[in-house]
């Protein structure tokens, strides 16, 4: 017989609410690291400044103020980097931004994490409103020219990459890690986290709704359908649909047709 699920969490298991809630930091410690990722006073107080006057601002104001004072919190950003209002940036010096980036209304970019290397975006990015990047502990890599539509997320608890010319269709989720349940007498809420990382290769298509589990790979040129759930690798050139899903065509098969309702 299985033991009963034990209702009181460790209190190493849940890594945002031990920094919460440990009572030998004070709260502008706590915030300091949640937020910023360092100790300095010196760059809280820049970085509120900066979040406080003008990450809402809306219009043409809010966009060139932005451009301007945003880069002053980054680990790098190129030229020509537009960002639109309510940013959220978390452990901002280790998010780098090629040129010709743009980045949304309302996007998070958390780069949190002890040792991990952050978020690096190439040239001629996009990214969509409300989508978030979110690392724990693990790296994210937006190669050059990807377009990430509105209300996508990527988490990374290793290493998640999407290739060049990359067209993520909306609320597209990455799963890059997950929740070990071996365990029957802990809820696995409180299970040690696990994760291999996913890769989506240069000039693949992900379509809207569609979900990529931890440890996947999709290959270059490849269509992946709306609402898929790819839970194994796909091959180059390869069309996947379903849930799960399943590879139904090569695109070198079809050259010259219009493919639809994938």
């Amino acid at each position: 017989m299985n033991k009963p699920v034990n209702s009181a969490p460790p209190r190493d298991s849940v890594e945002i609410q031990k920094e919460l809630f440990d009572a030998k930091k004070s709260k502008l410690a706590k915030y300091k690291e949640l937020i910023l990722g360092e100790s300095s006073t010196g760059f809280l107080i820049k970085y509120e400044l900066i979040m406080t006057l003008v990450s809402w601002l809306p219009g043409a104001l809010g966009l060139v103020l932005r451009s301007k004072l945003y880069p002053r919190l980054l680990g790098r950003s190129g030229r020509n980097v537009t960002f639109g209002a309510n940013v959220v940036l978390r452990h901002p010096r280790k998010i780098r931004l090629g040129d010709n980036v743009v980045v949304d209304d309302s996007v998070v970019l958390d780069a949190k994490g002890e040792n991990n290397n952050g978020i690096t975006i190439g040239n001629g990015v996009f990214i969509g409103r409300n989508t978030i990047l979110s690392c724990k502990n693990g790296d994210i890599v937006i190669e050059d020219n990807a377009n990430i539509g509105f209300n996508c997320e990527a988490f990374s608890a290793s290493r998640v990459r999407v290739g060049k010319n990359v067209l993520l269709a909306a609320y597209v989720y990455l799963v890059g890690g997950t929740h070990r349940f071996d365990r029957t007498d802990l809820a696995i809420l409180f299970q040690e986290r696990s994760s291999q990382g996913i890769e989506v290769d240069d000039n693949a298509w992900v379509g809207a709704h569609a979900v990529v589990f931890d440890g996947v790979k999709i290959g270059k040129d490849c269509i992946i359908g709306a609402g898929a759930v790819v839970n194994k690798d796909v091959p180059d050139w390869k069309i996947a649909v379903g849930v799960p899903a399943k590879i139904v065509q090569d695109r070198r098969d079809v050259q010259g047709q219009q493919v639809v309702n994938i």
